[in-house]
């Protein structure tokens, strides 16, 4: 009989009993496998012990991947936006302020100055897997603390890989190398984007296109497989395993099968889960832990109360409450598997001495058997340190630590919302236009150097992939008709330059990440080369083509990113004429005497106006070169943002109630000639399918007004003229009783 057998038997079978009797006792169960790995293990000569241990080692990593995916399945990327900030803030400041006490306490104990720098980073890094398994058998898994727990420890682990990077660097030149270190890691920041945007625009439509071939077998097949693919894929793209295991679960977590994939993999979670636990007490050595009880002890120490200090303070500084910042303290307080990671490296590059590892190993296994007790506590820690504090702090720290709405009014201003939509639209779509342009140069060219094409006809080809690749993203990318640059360029005319220049910086981004690709394919002079790409760039830009196959691919991807939560059905719909408002204003203050086609609030402000009130005589859909007059009534449409800037720009004051669109029809339902706001469903026979807005007809046909378009449940407002109406798309038209009973005449009905 094969040994893994014998020795998978002896695990379990004591595990089992140990497990019983922990469980008998109310006892975490992690602490009992830990408990039976130590008795099976081989410092433990009285009893069975395992025979095959590198068999083992590969079992406990397979547990290690099976938890992160397990875990992903449960925190997908909308748990991890909704605490990102507070995540980010502690997790920095945890990582950053443990390096600095590791190195220290090295130092102090004695230790050479790379021992300490890697004790450090071993120290910076908590544990998933225990913090998991101990949250699953306390039952905290679903309390708020813990989602931000989760959220620290997924921004750990990208810390942790960049970590590695930095201490590779450092121990093979002995200083750090500010240009390779900032190229590596800016690699592996691009390398992270483009997977997670790549995965949430293939994986979930592949996974509908196949449904129904997925009964239980085929979706528990499929689900490991993308899993550990995806370590497969991180491991080559520099990544850890557990962190391509964790991104496949959350990838997964967003769409429709999250819930089953969950179920299914239940089992597969608990057997390899206790498997890892159980090689951890394998490595428990009594004598070692005698040798170097003292730096042991003085380690365990440190880690518990720096880490449940520096993590507390981390959590107390993104503005969350002293209750939860205890809670999340106590959780995170101890080191797991990353600082196994850590040592190997430091290791395996001779940097660092033997004697780290088993000492790292025992305080590991030491603070795992504490975490529990200190999470199970974490309450009466808090009113502790609560009774302790000086009145005075405590005061301070509740002002300070104010409620989330205060701290959203607070926020709430013009510059800060565009500020922060700048970087996020610039980050995302210069990583997207970076991507292609890698893809081009380091895939596409390799993959036609093996075709009988010549050099040149290689490149040109790969160039032009690359121009409209990145000709895609540089209108969503240049971003000038968002709400918030029209708010701040029609508020002050001050902002105006500001506004300029960080377009411009836009510009300057946009050729750079194309200027060098295609003068390493083209061999262009610069200077000539610099012309072109603006030119092309400024041709791009105003490319309706290109806009309307952007906003196509963009509607997608929200519908994969979002779609387990549009599974709702309607409950979870957020429809296009509740996103619209209504606004009513006077010609005297739209300065009247100018045509609409002048005043241009369509391109300015995104703003229709649908009706003039002149008189006793309502003029519905006014053309472009109807003239305003004094007395005129207008009704307008569009957002509550672009309507507010359309009154700043008017010098009017903003008013603070709208109806929706939605509310403004249902009021006019007695009215004589009332406004009717309707979706048509696009099919596969209709006249509209595979037509665009520009050429479908209905504004001519039907006197009515296109506002947008419903695709996958998602409301695209204000589409490009040129995009394509698909089948299973829903056409939102704005008209009067005309236009409903011409719809109905042209056999077209409401959905």
């Amino acid at each position: 009989m094969p040994k893994l057998i014998s020795d998978l038997a002896i695990m379990l079978l004591t595990a089992g009993v140990v497990a019983v009797g922990f469980k008998r006792l109310k006892l975490p169960l992690v602490l009992g496998y830990i408990l039976a790995g130590f008795l099976v293990g081989p410092y433990m000569p009285w009893f069975f012990t395992v025979a095959d241990k590198a068999s083992i080692e590969t079992w406990s990593e397979i547990g290690i991947i099976v938890l992160m995916f397990s875990l992903g399945l449960e925190f997908n990327l909308h748990k991890l936006a909704s605490v990102g900030t507070t995540a980010v803030v502690t997790a920095l400041t945890e990582v950053l302020g443990m390096l600095a006490v590791g190195y220290l306490v090295g130092q102090a104990l004695g230790w050479g100055m790379m021992d300490s720098i890697f004790l450090g980073g071993m120290l910076s890094m908590s544990s998933t897997t225990i913090i998991i398994k101990a949250f699953d058998e306390l039952g905290v898994r679903q309390e708020g603390f813990a989602q931000l727990v989760f959220g620290t420890l997924v921004i750990e682990d990208i810390a942790g890989i960049f970590m590695m990077i930095i201490l590779s660097t450092v121990s093979v030149s002995k200083n750090i190398s500010g240009g390779a270190l900032a190229l590596q890691l800016g690699m592996l920041v691009l390398y992270l984007a483009l997977w997670l945007i790549l995965g949430i625009y293939i994986l979930p439509t592949l996974l509908r296109k196949a449904e129904k071939f997925m009964n239980d077998e085929t979706l528990l097949l499929a689900s490991l497989g993308v899993c550990f693919g995806m370590v497969l894929l991180a491991e080559a793209l520099g990544f850890s395993s557990a962190l391509g295991a964790f991104l496949a679960g959350s990838l997964l977590a967003g769409t429709v099968h999250a819930e089953r994939v969950e179920h299914l993999t239940s089992g597969v979670k608990d057997l390899f889960g206790s498997i890892f636990f159980l090689s951890v007490g394998m490595l428990i050595d009594p004598a070692m832990i005698v040798k170097y009880l003292v730096p042991i002890l003085i380690l365990t120490v440190v880690t518990i109360v720096g880490k449940l200090i520096i993590s507390s303070l981390g959590v107390l500084l993104s503005g969350q409450s002293l209750s939860k910042a205890i809670r999340c303290g106590c959780s995170l307080a101890q080191i797991g598997e990353f600082a196994f990671i850590i040592a190997s490296l430091g290791m395996g590059l001779g940097v660092i001495a033997d004697y780290i590892y088993p000492i790292i190993v025992s305080v590991s296994v030491i603070t795992t058997l504490t975490t529990p007790f200190f999470i199970k506590n974490s309450e009466k820690i808090y009113r502790l340190v609560r009774h302790v504090l000086p009145s005075g702090l405590a005061k301070k720290l509740e002002r300070y630590t104010q409620s989330d709405d205060d701290r959203e009014r607070e926020k709430d201003s013009d510059w800060t919302r565009y500020l922060r939509r700048y970087v996020r639209v610039t980050a995302l779509f210069g990583v997207l236009m970076a991507g292609v342009t890698l893809l081009g140069q380091f895939v596409l060219v390799p993959l036609l150097g093996r075709t009988p094409l010549e050099e040149r006809m290689v490149n040109l080809i790969a160039a032009a992939f690359c121009v409209v690749g990145v000709g895609l993203f540089i209108r969503p990318m240049l971003d000038l008709h968002s709400t918030e640059f029209t708010t701040l360029w029609v508020k002050s005319r001050g902002y105006r330059l500001p506004l300029i220049t960080l377009t411009a910086l836009r510009y300057v981004l946009i050729v750079f990440i194309v200027f060098l690709p295609l003068q390493s394919l083209l061999g262009i002079s610069g200077i000539w080369l610099l012309g072109l790409l603006i030119v092309v760039i400024f041709l791009i830009e105003r490319s309706g083509w290109l806009s309307s196959a952007y906003i196509s691919a963009e509607a997608r991807f929200m519908a994969n990113f979002n779609e387990r939560s549009l599974q709702r059905g309607d409950e979870g719909t957020e429809w296009l004429d509740e996103k619209l408002y209504v606004q009513q204003l006077d010609a005297a203050e739209a300065q009247s005497g100018k045509s609409l086609r002048q005043l241009d609030w369509g391109n300015r402000f995104s703003v229709n106006v649908v009706q003039i009130t002149r008189g006793r005589k309502r003029l519905f859909m006014p053309p472009a070169n109807t003239e305003l007059r004094t007395g005129d009534r207008l009704l307008l449409i569009g957002q509550r943002e672009e309507l507010r800037s359309l009154r700043m720009s008017l010098g009017l004051p903003e008013e603070m109630e709208l109806p929706t669109l939605r509310a403004f029809t249902e009021g006019q339902k007695e009215a004589n000639d009332p406004f009717y706001a309707t979706a048509i469903g696009v099919g596969r026979d209709s006249e509209l399918a595979g037509k665009s807005i520009r050429n479908c007809g209905l504004r001519q046909k039907y006197d009515c007004m296109i506002l947008g378009l419903q695709r996958d449940k998602l409301p695209i407002l204000q589409p490009d003229v040129n995009m394509t109406m698909q089948p299973g798309d829903l056409v939102w038209v704005l008209g009067t009783r005309r236009m409903a009973e011409k719809l109905l005449a042209g056999g077209f009905s409401e959905d």
